[in-house]
């Protein structure tokens, strides 16, 4: 039997601990594609992120490799919140959704050489009410310049949430570990 090996395209290292979850093994590779030049505005969020973690396997791809691409991005309000790259944008996006509901989007694309497989999960995350103060306090601690919606939920950003509608918490993360291990099991990469 061969064995094929599996790359996780991200240099997240909350992607790489959840993958580490599924004991097998794994690389990591840093995608090859340039985030910018492929967000097309004419695509929902939710093909965005499909489309973007498409890109991302398919920069990676390489023959006898099973490779994992991913992408997530926040929806509010019929926006797309991107990563807030310093701290003012960061503190005015928090202000925005402050006492509302948003949509963190996450999707997986696994490739198995002519196997193109899509998982989107979406989780509906309602924050609390907060003073500007305590949003920057979170800010301050976490840094979350080059997060999408501009928290760390993994981090101290959990206290900016008041209630979480979702199927796979993992996927709050970045890598939804259910769909996942169903689509590892499909290119006969079994979990234990």
């Amino acid at each position: 039997m061969t064995t094929k090996t599996l790359i996780l395209g991200s240099t997240s290292p909350y992607r790489r601990e959840l993958l580490e979850r599924l004991g097998i093994s794994f690389e990591t590779r840093k995608p090859l594609i340039d985030e910018e030049a492929e967000k097309d505005p004419s695509l929902s969020p939710e093909e965005l992120a499909r489309h973007l973690a498409f890109k991302k396997a398919e920069s990676l791809l390489t023959p006898g490799c099973v490779i994992i691409g991913g992408d997530q991005l926040v929806s509010f309000e019929g926006q797309i919140l991107g990563k807030p790259g310093h701290r003012e944008k960061a503190i005015e996006q928090l202000l925005a959704m402050n006492g509302k509901a948003h949509d963190l989007l996450t999707a997986i694309c696994v490739l198995d050489g002519n196997q193109i497989l899509h998982h989107l999960d979406s989780t509906r995350i309602h924050f609390k009410k907060l003073e500007r103060s305590q949003i920057e306090k979170v800010v301050d601690l976490d840094e979350p310049f080059d997060c999408a919606g501009a928290y760390k939920i993994e981090k101290h950003g959990i206290a900016l949430v008041e209630k979480i509608e979702s199927e796979d918490f993992t996927a709050i993360q970045g890598l939804p570990l259910l769909a996942l291990s169903r689509m590892l099991k499909a290119c006969s990469l079994d979990t234990p």
